[in-house]
């Protein structure tokens, strides 16, 4: 029996000392209602709160949990060297071998710096951009997400004009506004970043058109402008290499972070040649930016990557997760859109304007142990099985019972108010 207890005082506990109980993208505050805000324990691709309930996990932590929670010899690798060493003075020999590592792996790259957060790697991005030609205006597309920074956070509270004075927007896959924007910049355009796919919250994935990354590729090469590409979220999710492979478009720079510790806490910025001695001439640290432990993480992370079937797996059970769940919402007369890579699946409900439909059917299915999002996209992990799926689906399946049965009576989410206000702004 599902129960939410221990959780629910947690969160009381927790409205005493932490803002609003929780703050950023885990806070709950925008979740179904009854989703856990804690969790005690993580294997696999399954989660545990803090009342005992487990879930098969879609949410993989928001994207790093690739291998699967806890994956033995990224564990291994961990444990050995927490024995050695972690954060010190300077950092490890492992700091070496991973630049190494993630350089002989990325067409692109021929340097690779480090850090904690996809957000440390994007804003480093944008300075290292501005110092190449010493221009300053930063060129993205609108809605899409960049991090938590001044620049870039989807929130405008504490924000000033000037957190944003160069930032120019465009519409993704959509040259003629790029263009435009390129009109708007003149002559100081320092870079142009672009996301994988276009993976807003809310809304429909939407794969890049090939003619429109070959023609970001051109237009940063016509007026000597870095093309940056935020592979935080999708980074070997897509492929081996920047994701951007699959459409024969290298950037200048990419920005990773998410999957590549397999759930340290580490990211990274890679750069071409070209971008050295911008790189070189900024200052950009951190206290735990060295540490060893994540570092030694992502070298077996990364060594997965390369020896293993793991994105086939991805593919394959993304693939069987899509499929079957079209194939259960239709049979109790319910449209699904589901968009996106297989791999990082978006599921969004056809006449579903007030968000009413998605947001009960995820509740009902994360009460009988699938953890589901109304309005992000979810990910697939290699330790995913044709077993897991079919648990997801035997929740999916009493949660279209539920839905059908209630539909003309559930109310639209109240708490979805505050985030529309957030997005909006």
């Amino acid at each position: 029996m599902w129960t939410n207890v221990k959780d629910k005082a947690l969160q009381e506990r927790a409205r005493q000392v932490i803002p609003n109980g929780m703050y950023g993208h885990e806070s709950i505050a925008s979740q179904p209602d009854d989703y856990p805000q804690f969790f005690t324990k993580a294997s696999g691709t399954r989660l545990w709160d803090a009342d005992g309930n487990e879930y098969i996990d879609l949410m993989c932590a928001y994207g790093p949990n690739l291998l699967g929670y806890g994956h033995p010899l990224v564990r291994e690798a961990v444990l050995k060297q927490l024995d050695l060493a972690d954060t010190c003075t300077g950092p490890g020999p492992v700091m070496v071998q991973l630049a190494e590592d993630f350089v002989s792996m990325v067409t692109h790259a021929d340097w690779a710096v480090f850090c904690k957060n996809g957000s440390d790697a994007t804003s480093m991005a944008m300075v290292t951009a501005r110092a190449y030609k010493g221009r300053k205006k930063i060129l993205v597309a609108r809605n899409a997400y960049h991090g938590s920074s001044p620049w870039n956070t989807p929130s405008s509270a504490g924000i000033v004009a000037e957190d944003r004075a160069h930032v120019i927007y465009f519409d993704y896959n959509d040259l003629d506004s790029l263009e435009a924007a390129v009109a708007l910049a003149k002559d100081d355009i320092a870079g142009i970043f672009a996301t994988p796919f276009k993976h807003e919250t809310f809304a429909d994935q939407a794969d890049p058109f090939p003619e429109y990354a070959k023609g970001v590729r051109a237009i940063c090469d016509r007026i000597d402008a870095l093309l940056i590409i935020d592979d935080v979220r999708a980074g070997f999710r897509l492929a081996r290499d920047c994701s951007w492979s699959t459409v024969d478009v290298e950037p200048d720079l990419s920005c990773w972070g998410k999957v590549i510790g397999n759930g340290q806490p580490i990211s990274a910025l890679l750069g071409a040649d070209k971008a050295r001695s911008a790189i070189s001439s900024i200052f950009v640290t951190g206290s735990f930016w060295f540490s060893a432990v994540p570092m030694a993480a992502a070298v077996a992370t990364l060594k997965l990557v390369r020896e293993t079937d793991y994105l086939e797996k991805l593919k394959s059970t993304g693939a069987l997760f899509r499929n079957t769940l079209a194939a259960q919402a239709k049979s109790f007369g319910f449209s699904l859109r589901q968009t996106g890579p297989v791999q990082m699946p978006m599921v969004l409900f056809d006449d579903d304007p007030d968000w009413r439909l998605g947001y009960h059917w995820c509740r009902i299915a994360m009460k009988h142990g699938a953890y589901l999002s109304p309005y992000h996209n979810m990910f697939m992990n290699a330790a995913m099985t044709e077993k897991d799926i079919a648990m997801v689906m035997e929740a999916t399946g009493i949660a279209f019972e539920d839905l059908k049965k209630n539909r003309d009576t559930i109310k639209p989410p109240e708490k979805l108010g505050a985030l529309k206000r957030l997005l909006a702004s």
